[in-house]
Formats: structure tokens, C-alpha cells, sequence
């Protein structure tokens, strides 16, 4: 897949101090995405609203941003906006036609794991593209990882998850956060199941165990013993070992289904690094095209996995879309976890 230029906003003031990359949904594009999305207006929200009380923040400048009509730029004038376009590819649920997307996919049931197989070759390209994109602004925005954010609506929060997950921090500090905007998180069945919180594996499983009975099988077994080769001796040693980190093995798992480049440093342990990146997510309650329900499970998959600092936001009379109170949230939660101030 080639992807297009994105689409890049220079700050309104310098020096350039953080990044947001924002990623559209499927069959927009960043020029008819981004400059709306900059446009729209919002209440700006009182940081007191959003103190945590696991994290100690204080505004920097001597008095809170008084609340009133403001835009991303205007909140963040030393930030840089790019805006990815998704290649023009063909769609599989569209029969064939061709849209800009960010993966082909089809039709998001209640649990979306219908034709899977159609996400991975779309999902391999994507990340890949988005974690040089990433890299590229950690190496030249000031303040590195910390002052970039990974920003998506629709099936652009699904990439945006993906790429999350399967982010190596290496050396680097987490990144500033991940935003998704009426969202879902792609394989989340596997993911689970992988980390044993399927009910389906487990019955599986329980089925294998307990199976008939094999008069042969513990002479076979006490044979290879006595010969001192189990050709299975590994695998099993290797899964007793992943079963200790079921988190690991189900983002192994994603990395291998979509073929991701498997290459490591040195051969180093990853480090699993998006559990230490904040994440938020927000969907509108009458969202006909991703249902709510999606969301609400990707959120709970984010948990399930271990990200330390997620938080979910429904909005009533929203449908698949964002709005002036949901951006409203998302400053107020970028200033909470990052501490960047309003200048």
C-alpha cells in the first residue's frame, strides 16, 4: 500500500513543542478530516476538573485558563497537527470498491470478529507506517515520546490501538498518550482468549483434557521417557513459560496474526510498553456505525491487559462522531496526563 503525504499543520507559535498525528476514519481523507476537526470549537474545560488524584498537577502558568470558546490549535499553539491519509485500497464489505483505508475490514457485528482474516494485510502496513511516523516526531519534537500523542476516529482509533499495542519503547520514554474517538480495538476475542478470558478457549480446553480415554497413551509417554527424547519436551517447557505472562503471549499473538516485522535488538525481552501509556477513549451513545457496545469492550481489553491510565467517556445523543464536549473532555485529560500547559 502507498500512503499519501499527510497533511501537516504547523504550529501557530514557535518553538514547536509537542505533535499530535491524527488519523481519519475509513473513506475520508486528511484534507476533508483535519481542518474540521481544527475548526471545531469547544468550551474550554477548568483544569480543576480534571485533577487525579494519582497524579500530582499543578498548572504552570500563575492563573487556571479561564473557561470559554476556544480550538486545538488555539489551546495548543506550539503543536504540530499531521494528518495521515489511509491509502486508496480495495473494500472487501464494499464489494470490491476502492475507499481510503486504514485496513479493509467487514461488517462490525456485536463482537466484530466476523472475516478477521480481511484486517491483517491492511493492519501489517499500517502500523508499520504509523510507527515511523512516530519515530520520525519523537527524533525531532522537543521533549521527545512525552510530547507526542497518537490520535484516531473510527477505524483510525482501531489502527491507532493496534499501533499502541505493538509500540516498542525501546530506550525511549512512553509516549504522551492515545486518543480514539468512537472506536474498536480489532481481534479483541483472540486478544482475550489468549489471556485465558475466553469461555470458549477454556471449554476447549476442559473438552481436550478431559477426552477418551487412550489405553496406549502412558506407555507411549513412559517409552520416550525411557529413551530420554520427547520431541515435545520444549514446546511444552516454552508454553508452561508463556502461561507465567499471558499479557505477553496475547500481544505476541497480535504481532505474528498480522505479521508484523518480528525483529528485536539485541533479542531483548519487549517491554510492553503501552501499559504505561495513557489512553483515552470516548463514543457516543447512539453511534449506529461502530456500536457503543464495540467500544465498551476495547475498553475493557485495554484493562485486561494492564494499560495503568485508561479512561472511557460516553456522550448521550452522539452518534459516530465526535463533539464539542468530548473534545472539551480530551484537552482537559491531555493537560491532566501530560502536564503541557496553555501558552
Amino acid at each position: 500500500m502507498a500512503f499519501p503525504p499527510p497533511l501537516i499543520i504547523s504550529p501557530l507559535k514557535q518553538p514547536h513543542k509537542q505533535t499530535f498525528i491524527i488519523l481519519h476514519g475509513r473513506g475520508s481523507s486528511a484534507q476533508k478530516f483535519g481542518p474540521t476537526l481544527l475548526a471545531t470549537e469547544f468550551d474550554l474545560p477548568s483544569t480543576g476538573a480534571f485533577l487525579s488524584s494519582k497524579l500530582d498537577y499543578t498548572p504552570v502558568d500563575s492563573k487556571e485558563p479561564v473557561p470559554g470558546t476556544c480550538t486545538l490549535p488555539s489551546v495548543f499553539p506550539h503543536a504540530k497537527f499531521i494528518f495521515p491519509t489511509a491509502p486508496r485500497t480495495r473494500a472487501t464489505l464494499y464489494k470490491r470498491a476502492k475507499t481510503n483505508q486504514w485496513f479493509d475490514n467487514w461488517i462490525l457485528g456485536s463482537q466484530a470478529n466476523e472475516r478477521e482474516e480481511l484486517q491483517a494485510p491492511g493492519l501489517k502496513q499500517t502500523v508499520s507506517y504509523l510507527h515511523g511516523l512516530l519515530k520520525n516526531e519523537i527524533d525531532t519534537c522537543p521533549g521527545g515520546s512525552r510530547n507526542v500523542i497518537l490520535w484516531g476516529l473510527s477505524q483510525g482509533c482501531a489502527a491507532s490501538l493496534v499501533s499502541l499495542f505493538l509500540w516498542d519503547n525501546g530506550d525511549m520514554d512512553p509516549l504522551g498518550g492515545v486518543v480514539g474517538m468512537c472506536g474498536w480495538l480489532p481481534y479483541t476475542l483472540s486478544i482475550k482468549a489468549e489471556m485465558g478470558l475466553s469461555e470458549e478457549r477454556d471449554n476447549k480446553a476442559e473438552e481436550e483434557e478431559d477426552g477418551p480415554f487412550d489405553p496406549f497413551e502412558r506407555d507411549a509417554k513412559q517409552e520416550m521417557a525411557d529413551d530420554g527424547d520427547d520431541p515435545f519436551e520444549r514446546s511444552v517447557g516454552e508454553e508452561q513459560g508463556k502461561e507465567l505472562d499471558p499479557v505477553r503471549r496475547a500481544i505476541e499473538w497480535l504481532r505474528t496474526e498480522i505479521e508484523l516485522d518480528q525483529s528485536n535488538e539485541q533479542g531483548k525481552a519487549r517491554d510492553l510498553a503501552f501499559k504505561q501509556i495513557p489512553v483515552f477513549l470516548g463514543h457516543g451513545v447512539e453511534d449506529g456505525n461502530v456500536s457503543i457496545v464495540l467500544g465498551r469492550t476495547a475498553f475493557s481489553c485495554l484493562q485486561d491487559l494492564g494499560v495503568e491510565r485508561a479512561e472511557w467517556k460516553e456522550y448521550e445523543g452522539l452518534g459516530h462522531w465526535y463533539s464539542a464536549e468530548m473534545l472539551s473532555d480530551i484537552v482537559g485529560w491531555i493537560w491532566r496526563e501530560t502536564g503541557w500547559k496553555k501558552t
